[in-house]
């Protein structure tokens, strides 16, 4: 049976600074999952520049085809277009109910550590990291009390962006095609263990039929 795999949120999900597809995110965890003896369908509804309060919009054409399994990574615009942290968390849990709602898993991505980012000024760099945290921890509340697993992988990823500027694309903002493969790594556990445990954790809603499946 095919996996339906939707990928939503930012320039991140989408994979703007990639050098190829198969080096994007959703590409390499499709990889993973293939590899696993998934088929797998992966339609990418992430926008580049989007922040939560695009996710409805995102939402609504994903659940069309009633995804199996939704990644979520969103927060780096909410952080650079200053949207209020509970006012990205509540909006984040309002997408993962929706997509819980349609039959999906949800796994979210949180805000990565901007300080790490190689234009943030020195002198900046502790604020740039309390205003992730502080947003991380919002989105965390919100998106597992709605049932989404939470892949907090920032720990492992911000350490390794900060020592090897190779992980950065050429704008040093959006990761290279070796920096999406970190990320990807990080997340391969999270995305392998929910898919491995769907139906574990209790019936899901009813979901309509998926269009040309």
């Amino acid at each position: 049976m095919t996996l339906a795999f939707a990928v939503l949120g930012d320039s991140i999900a989408y994979g703007q600074g990639a050098a190829r597809p198969a080096d994007t995110l959703g590409a390499r965890l499709t990889a993973v999952l293939t590899r696993d003896g998934h088929a797998v369908d992966l339609r990418v509804h992430a926008v580049p520049g989007a922040d939560s309060r695009g996710l409805a919009a995102q939402v609504a054409r994903a659940v069309v085809r009633a995804p199996d399994l939704a990644l979520i990574v969103i927060g780096a615009n909410d952080l650079t277009h200053l949207v209020p942290p509970r006012q990205a968390g509540t909006l984040l849990g309002d997408a993962v109910r929706r997509l819980r709602e349609a039959g999906a898993e949800v796994v979210l991505a949180p805000a990565p550590d901007l300080s790490v980012v190689p234009w943030v000024p020195p002198q900046m760099r502790m604020l740039v990291s309390t205003g992730s945290r502080a947003l991380r921890q919002e989105q965390t509340r919100a998106a597992a009390a709605a049932g989404a697993r939470i892949a907090d992988i920032d720990a492992v990823t911000s350490s390794a962006f900060a020592a090897d500027p190779a992980l950065f694309s050429a704008d040093r903002f959006h990761p290279s095609s070796a920096g999406y493969a970190v990320i990807a790594d990080a997340l391969a556990p999270t995305v392998r263990d929910t898919v491995t445990g769907r139906g574990s954790r209790g019936p899901s809603p009813a979901r309509p039929g998926r269009p040309g499946r």
